[in-house]
């Protein structure tokens, strides 16, 4: 996988992608080049049938993405042309991170701030340690916070938690952000990347398709109504059902046995 960085890591671990914000100096603020580096990963991962769940972590204990890298803000953001260009990668890396297929998760330790924040909404599923903390300081910066982003937060949380983050521009702890839904579970440092393993494990064992067709309803029902691709849902689930896997499900249940899923 040709990155051009060494600011982005990619690795696969059996049915596992992992994928490392590597900045740890910055606490892992994204650059222009982690956001490009970012959509040859998820590409690639993508297109890996052997892929079937993503995990995205942060290099180091003191950070999981605290953002965008402000240093880049002088030379790269500061016109309202030059910012529109590097929100296109950005946009880029996020439209990827929603779009891909298969299951994403954050394994978030430490600060998880601002552009760190939008990029684990992505995730389905999101693990921190109790010292995690999350902001978006927007309102701190002057920055202009797009649709996209808080719909993202809304749908997660809910429209009146969405405003109070954004509008205090305030830190939460993880016991809050628990509390809120913006996190699924608490996990101690000492455990954290096993457990994200195992569950990633889990996971990676059970159907890809129906876990496709899953994750793209759900995608479908935070749509408008009348925007909903109701066809598209119910082929990928005729799909499961017309699967060698499904076939493979039934046996494995009689057999009493662990089933072995393709994703056929």
């Amino acid at each position: 996988m040709q990155l051009n960085t060494n600011k982005m890591l990619a690795e696969k671990e059996g049915p596992i992608g992992w994928i490392t914000f590597n900045n740890p100096s910055k606490r892992n603020a994204v650059s222009l080049e982690m956001w490009q580096a970012l959509g040859v990963i998820l590409t690639n991962f993508q297109q890996d049938g052997k892929v079937r769940v993503v995990i995205m972590k942060g290099a180091g204990d003191k950070s999981f993405v605290s953002g965008a890298d402000i240093s880049e803000f002088e030379t790269k953001r500061n016109s309202a042309a030059a910012s529109e260009a590097y929100a296109k990668q950005s946009a880029n890396a996020h439209t990827m991170l929603y779009k891909l297929d298969k299951p994403l998760i954050a394994m978030i330790q430490g600060y998880c701030i601002g552009g760190g924040l939008a990029v684990a909404l992505n995730a389905d599923v999101r693990f921190a340690t109790p010292d995690s903390t999350f902001g978006i300081p927007a309102a701190k910066l002057g920055l202009g916070y797009g649709f996209g982003g808080v719909k993202a937060l809304a749908d997660l949380v809910g429209p009146s938690w969405a405003k109070d983050i954004l509008f205090s521009a305030r830190f939460l702890n993880a016991e809050e952000a628990l509390r809120i839904g913006l996190i699924n579970r608490i996990v101690s440092r000492e455990d954290l990347e096993a457990t994200v393993r195992d569950y990633a494990n889990q996971i990676g064992g059970n159907a890809p398709l129906t876990i496709k067709a899953v994750k793209a309803t759900v995608r479908e029902l935070l749509r408008d109504p009348g925007k909903r691709d109701l066809e598209k849902i119910n082929k990928l689930t005729q799909q499961c059902f017309n699967s060698k896997d499904y076939a493979e499900g039934r046996r494995a249940f009689m057999e009493k046995r662990k089933p072995v899923f393709t994703g056929e």
